[in-house]
This record gives structure tokens, sequence and C-alpha cells, in this order.
């Protein structure tokens, strides 16, 4: 008892640090508004946030979603690559926000590191998580990265697979979209697939409505191809996860596998589509295996 009391006292000063680190991130992104869109600027990457905020976010998401990650030495140390993962967990993206805390407490905040996300969650103030490295997704940003030897990370199932149904948690569906291999291609960075599962126990996910979505123009105008419906607490059904949804703790388990260099591997001019079943396979057998491995769902 004792030396638990000795333990809380000794993390007071750190977890008081970063909440005001965290309270003035909010304060200065509402203030920012004044001068438009934010979502765009790498130079909003932060390590001086991430070392002050990590003591209290690192042991929120890691302990409330039992959050394990393997596999982080198959990322090199310095250089450029993308990290191509499978999304789960409609917005509230629990496999997302447990690999960045892991990460960062791996390698430590000055290790570049950035996440592409919708428009939406990169714009919106007051989340926290520009800081630690998110940006807008296009391949504009992923290009001003590598440039700067960072990681990228990003997910080419979108809102399609991180809104497919529960049952299909134990499946990599990226909906054919091919444009992460084009965007390695292009950069000359090898690929690093990235595999979790338990994020679509955070919920029960029922349908994603793409055809209502197309039918009121959802995907025009906001790029959203998908009005799904999910239940949850504490309001039990919602739809694109309004009301807010409150994310069930399912143990999050993520796999890091060794990097793909597409040259070595496809040679010197590969063919997208052979690059994209290649890899979305390889990517189905650790996931099949991840979920052979959970006996009992949301626990794990």
């Amino acid at each position: 008892m004792l030396s638990q009391l000795t333990r809380a006292v000794a993390a007071a000063p750190s977890l008081l640090d970063g909440t005001a680190a965290m309270t003035k991130n909010l304060l200065d992104d509402l203030a920012g508004l004044r001068h438009g869109l934010p979502g765009d600027n790498l130079d909003e990457w932060s390590p001086d946030y991430i070392r002050r905020t990590l003591p209290v976010l690192g042991p929120l998401f890691k302990t409330y979603f039992r959050g394990e990650v393997r596999g982080l030495e198959n990322i090199p140390d310095q250089g450029a690559a993308l990290l191509v993962g499978n999304h789960s967990g409609g917005t509230m993206i629990a496999d997302t926000f447990v690999f960045t805390m892991c990460f960062y407490e791996h390698f430590g905040p000055e290790r570049r590191f950035h996440q592409l996300a919708h428009d939406l969650a990169a714009r919106l103030p007051g989340l926290g998580i520009r800081p630690y490295g998110t940006v807008r997704a296009s391949h504009d940003n992923a290009r001003k990265a590598f440039e700067r030897d960072a990681l990228v990370l990003v997910y080419p199932g979108g809102d399609y697979e991180t809104f497919r149904p529960s049952w299909h948690s134990d499946r990599i569906e990226f909906g054919g979209r091919k444009g992460f291999v084009k965007l390695a291609m292009q950069a000359g960075v090898p690929i690093i697939p990235v595999v979790a599962i338990g994020g679509q126990e955070t919920g029960l996910f029922v349908t994603r409505g793409e055809g209502l979505a197309k039918a009121i123009g959802l995907d025009r105008f906001a790029r959203i191809k998908v009005l799904p419906v999910s239940i949850g607490p504490p309001f039990g059904i919602d739809v694109l996860d309004l009301p807010l949804r409150f994310p069930i703790p399912a143990k999050i388990t993520i796999e890091v596998m060794p990097p793909v260099d597409l040259e070595q591997r496809f040679g010197r001019d590969p063919d997208p589509d052979e690059v994209y079943d290649e890899l979305t396979m390889d990517m189905q057998d650790v996931l099949s295996e991840l979920a052979r491995e959970r006996t009992v769902p949301v626990l794990g």
C-alpha cells in the first residue's frame, strides 16, 4: 500500500504537467481557428507536447484497452517508411491510439511519426492529436513527411473498413484501395504492415450503410462513403457514432510485420495489383492468427 502511494505521489507532477499541456493545446486550437482550418501543417508535430502528455495518455489507453504491440523492433530507428494498417473501431479508433502511445514509448518523442487521418479528425479542434503527428490524409502530406525521414501510418480501408460489421473483425477489408502501393512506389520507401485486432469489439457494428450515404450525397460533401449503424453505451443505437458512443474496453492486440522492400520483392517495375494482393494476403494471415488467439470476444 505504501509503495503504491509513493508511486502515485511521484507520478503526480508528470500528470499535472501533461494535463496542463493538453488544456493549453485545446485553447490554442480554438484560438487558431481564426486563421483557417488546420490539418496540413507537419510542423504541428511537437516532441515536447508528446513528452509532457505521454505519461498521462500512454497508461490511459494501454490500461483501458490492455494494449499489446508486438514487433516494434521491425520498424527502423531512422529513415522513411510507409506503415500500412487495418482500421477498426468506427471513429473511436482505439488501435491507432494504442499503437501511437506504444510507438512513442518505444522510440521516444523525437522519432518523427505522422498518422494520416480523415479531414474531420485532422481538423477538429481540441483532440490533441496533431501534436502527436496527425495530418490530413493526402499523398502530398505523406510525401512531405517522407522528405523529413518520417514514418507515415496510413489506413487504406478508411471508413469502409473501420465501420465493417463486427463479425468481419478477423478480415482485412481495404475495399480494393491501392493508392498506398503507388505512394510507396513513387516515394521509394518500404512498406511495413501493421495488423490489429480488437477494435471492432469496442462496439457492435451492424451495417456500413453505403447505399444510404450515397443516396444523400454524404460521399460528395464530407468524403464519407458510409452511414453506419452501431450499438454501444451510453445511448444504445447510434448512426456514424453519433450521439457519441463510448468504446467498450476490448483488448487491442497489434503486430508489426517486417518491412517489405518493393523492388527487392517484386522487381524494378512492380505491378500495383500484384503488390496489393500479396500484401493484403500476408496481413490476412497474421490477422487470422491473432483471431485464433482470442478465446473470448472483448476479453481477448
